[in-house]
């Protein structure tokens, strides 16, 4: 899950880290040629260093990501980084024998009755990469490496140049632990990331912006090289009229602060019916308040990235503002955040802003929820469904208007009554559609798509075909005739 400003589109580049990336590249097509179907026992020992990795160095991440936001919680790292990842590498672990086995499926008639044999066969697809974005950067590096691993295939993690600390430590845990023919991690700038997305992998996995995506895709269709990209975008939480408001309220409040809202899958906009809109508001004042009693130096409250992102959220406020948005802060110390030297953002929610404000047209990626009436329920789904495809989608309410919600609408995933959870269930897929992204990962999904699905057909003696076979007759000519009616 993320968002990544990976820098494709510019040059400037560390010639040496370029070189050596290629020559990392050329070693694993090479490797990967020696042993293209690496045994369980094989995948299952990578696996395991990959969850040693994680167990061994926990200490070391949570401090490097908290110092690369300059303050993020220990217990959120340890949940959303390291505890998260070791559960997808230990499910592939689990599953993974499974996962290989060649699946039978029917032969045609009459091939079927004679004994013929169709199966599908999983083979790794060979050399892979994986972009991962700077909001969860341990995650990003490692929850892919579950299905990767798992399929066989051999890795090149680029993590992001904005979290330095966490990319060195990535670097420094793969090198330690595995040889660089099997998963080799870089990190760096924008020439960097350019010259990793032409590379002729055998898939490349991209978590990041739509914008960046579209580079990604454009940089591998001249290898035709095939593309997982797991993109943003906003994704809006409809709250019923039915709805409970105080769960509906603390359980938005929750997801939009998780990590200061820099999520690919955190509430973008809240759509409330019109006269539900005090209540709300009133119920998310109180659900910040128990989540966060104070912000300024709470070390439970994410900061933001970095200054530029800070200003960019900032940014958003102000235009809104000087749109006719109603601004609500909520600071339930009342602290002072001009003057702090934090990159910390106040939760602000912004009331029915115009289609025209910055909020309401780009990922907000901070803690910032705006909020849109509507009168009926047809007019808030019109309102999602003249908008890009989002990441995910988010119902707070009763089961009938559950179920028209999600037969009226297309998103990548959706939680009912709750936010982000679908994301955490180990037998779903991830994945967005249309501007959210494309392809799916996580379980056996991940498996698949990291794989090269191969059909594989055994003959038999007889031949049933004989009659189809030239020289042709009236015989072929009746077969055929028949084969074809309505």
């Amino acid at each position: 899950m993320g968002h990544v400003e990976t820098g494709i589109e510019a040059m400037s580049a560390d010639g040496a880290a370029i070189e050596r990336l290629k020559q990392v590249f050329a070693a694993q097509r090479a490797a990967y040629g020696r042993d293209a179907a690496p045994t369980a026992e094989v995948r299952i020992d990578r696996i395991d260093r990959a969850i040693g990795l994680l167990v061994d160095n926990q200490k070391a991440i949570c401090e490097s990501i908290s110092a690369d936001f300059s303050n993020r919680a220990h217990e959120q790292s340890m949940l959303l980084d390291v505890y998260t990842s070791i559960e997808h590498l230990k499910h592939a672990r689990k599953h993974v024998r499974a996962w290989m086995k060649p699946e039978r499926r029917g032969a045609n008639f009459p091939f079927n009755l004679l004994g013929a044999r169709a199966e599908v066969h999983y083979q790794p697809k060979g050399v892979v990469a994986n972009i991962g974005p700077w909001n969860f950067p341990v995650m990003a590096a490692f929850s892919p490496l579950a299905p990767m691993l798992a399929a066989g295939n051999r890795v090149i993690v680029k993590v992001s140049e904005l979290t330095p600390r966490s990319a060195e430590l990535c670097r420094t845990m793969f090198e330690k632990a595995f040889d660089p023919t099997e998963v080799a991690c870089f990190y760096g700038g924008p020439d960097l990331g350019a010259a990793l997305a032409s590379l002729p992998f055998d898939h490349i996995f991209f978590t990041g912006s739509p914008r960046v995506g579209k580079l990604v895709m454009r940089e591998a269709s001249a290898n035709l090289t095939p593309v997982t990209l797991e993109l943003g975008g906003k994704s809006p939480v409809i709250v019923a009229d039915d709805a409970d408001l105080e769960l509906a309220a603390y359980r938005i409040a929750w997801g939009k602060l998780l990590n200061s809202g820099q999520i690919c899958v955190t509430t973008d906009y809240a759509l409330v019916p019109e006269a539900k809109l005090r209540p709300f508001v009133a119920e998310l004042e109180r659900a910040v308040a128990r989540l966060y009693p104070t912000l300024r130096d709470n070390a439970d409250y994410t900061a933001m990235i970095s200054d530029h992102h800070r200003g960019r959220v900032l940014g958003y406020i102000a235009d809104a503002r000087s749109k006719g948005a109603e601004i609500i802060e909520i600071n339930p110390a009342g602290e002072d955040f001009a003057q702090a030297t934090t990159r910390k953002i106040a939760p602000t929610l912004v009331i029915n802003p115009g289609d025209d404000c910055h909020v309401m047209q780009e990922e907000i990626f901070g803690p910032i929820l705006p909020i849109k009436t509507y009168r009926t329920m047809d007019e808030a789904l019109s309102y999602i469904n003249a908008r890009p495809r989002p990441l995910a989608l988010y119902f707070f309410g009763g089961k009938k208007q559950a179920d028209h919600v999600l037969s009226s609408t297309i998103s990548g995933g959706a939680s009912v009554n709750d936010v982000a959870m679908h994301v955490l269930q180990n037998n779903l897929p991830f994945g967005g559609s249309g501007n959210s992204g494309m392809g799916n990962y996580h379980s056996d999904f991940g498996f698949k798509t990291f794989s090269h699905a191969r059909a594989v057909y055994r003959g038999i003696r007889a031949d049933p075909l004989a009659i189809m076979r030239p020289p042709f007759n009236n015989r072929t000519r009746r077969l055929l005739a028949f084969l074809t009616r309505r």
